[in-house]
């Protein structure tokens, strides 16, 4: 099986937490999806600018993180900080 078959399979069993931009506001929004593509579709009315994912095997991984990002002012001010470049 080619790397790119396997990769492809892969991706279709993936949890990301993701960082977007809404262009419109200017704010940051942390969520989470099994399908970033669908997702970033959903947010078009938002003008989306998809800063940052993390992308993890386990459901509960990937929520527990968006949790984290979501709850602790710290975790996120420490990825946001990580991300300034992007962010500007």
């Amino acid at each position: 099986m080619s790397e790119y078959i396997f990769l492809n399979r892969a991706h279709k069993f993936m949890h990301y937490i993701y960082l977007i931009k809404n262009r419109k506001e200017d704010i940051i929004y942390i969520g989470y999806t099994n399908d970033l593509k669908r997702r970033l579709k959903e947010h078009k009315d938002k003008k989306p600018e998809l800063i940052y994912y993390e992308a993890y095997k386990s459901e509960k991984d990937a929520r527990e993180r968006e949790n984290k990002l979501k709850q602790r002012g710290q975790t996120i001010r420490r990825l946001k900080e990580k991300l300034k470049n992007s962010l500007a």
